[in-house]
């Protein structure tokens, strides 16, 4: 069953507004965790919204990852995903999702999780969080490595290039 509009504009905004001051606060201070924890609400709506059974999977698991890079940032914790499995990229629902630190590949997850929900949603309001969230996990890599950032982005934009 859709879920009510009524009062969907206007938390949509204020969640983007929330996550927009996240990204202001976290690149100003150079802290990554104001980023993640003001994107937080606008995954837990976002999860709220979406109904189907794949974009309920995948908002599930986007808040899911959205907290555990929150417990990677507050405990520190450094792990080379890359070297583990010995090797720097895998596919990950049709995209390909390049590895490496575990800080900057649940924010790149993020940005896959996404772009899934935004082509498998057909709700303009969850469509609209899910620009937020995508915007907002790229200015968490940004944060986190700004060498990363700019790699990811040639890697979104041939892929989106491809796809279109």
């Amino acid at each position: 069953m859709a879920k009510p509009t009524k009062y969907a504009p206007h938390i949509c905004t204020a969640v983007t507004i929330l996550a927009l001051i996240g990204i202001v606060i976290g690149l100003v201070t150079g802290s990554t965790l104001w980023i993640v924890i003001l994107l937080l609400p606008t995954a837990i709506y976002e999860a709220y919204r979406t109904e189907g059974r794949s974009t309920k999977a995948s908002s599930a698991l986007l808040v899911l990852v959205l907290i555990l890079e929150i417990a990677f940032i507050l405990f520190d914790v450094n792990f080379n995903i890359a070297q583990y499995l010995g090797t720097s990229q895998e596919y990950l629902a049709g995209y390909l999702v390049p590895l490496g630190e575990i800080k900057v590949v649940a924010p790149t997850l993020m940005v896959v999780l996404s772009a899934i929900l935004f082509v498998r949603t057909r709700g303009v309001f969850t469509r609209w969080l899910a620009v937020t969230i995508f915007v907002t996990s790229f200015s968490i890599v940004y944060s986190i490595d700004p060498e990363i950032f700019s790699d990811l982005l040639k890697e979104a934009i041939q892929q989106g290039s491809r796809r279109l």
